[in-house]
């Protein structure tokens, strides 16, 4: 198995997992269901409510988000882009998720595909809480993936220790 293919199947894996985990709390809280037109519709919940609260947040915000697969809706956490990163120009390269002191690289929930690029800023969704707090500073960058050090900084996520 390629390491390409093993990244694959251990990014499904955990997403599969962070989505199961989402669902399940968010079935504790759910209350009445939100009608589908409603889906698009991401509030902001107080800072001790999410995943991201100790995180010093640069070009980024945290939105509750909501998924149907099947029809059944899923709330989940996620890290997205504000409005003044995500109207910048952007022609010519992808978007990635870096960890710059280990070199590693996270990964995007575009719908419900694990991704490791993007190429839209609307994109941009992160909810792999576990990969940002485990490094010290996560930035999304913007360019060519196999060139991580001369990508555009676009955004960043930092956990004080």
């Amino acid at each position: 198995m390629s390491v390409r293919h093993a990244f694959r199947a251990t990014a499904i894996v955990m997403a599969s997992a962070a989505l199961g985990l989402g669902l399940a709390s968010g079935a504790q809280a759910a209350g009445p269901a939100v009608a589908p037109a409603a889906r698009d519709v991401a509030a902001v919940a107080p800072a001790a409510d999410h995943p991201f609260e100790a995180m010093e947040l640069d070009g980024l915000k945290v939105k509750r988000l909501t998924m149907w697969p099947a029809g059944h809706p899923v709330s989940f956490w996620a890290l997205v882009l504000d409005e003044k990163r995500a109207g910048e120009k952007y022609s010519g390269g992808k978007f990635f998720v870096y960890a710059p002191a280990t070199k590693e690289f996270g990964w995007f929930l575009n719908m419900d595909i694990v991704q490791r690029t993007v190429s839209h800023p609307g994109q941009v969704v992160i909810v792999d809480s576990e990969f940002l707090r485990s490094h010290p500073r996560v930035e999304v960058r913007y360019g060519n993936p196999d060139r991580p050090e001369r990508a555009r900084f676009v955004a960043s996520a930092t956990t004080w220790m």
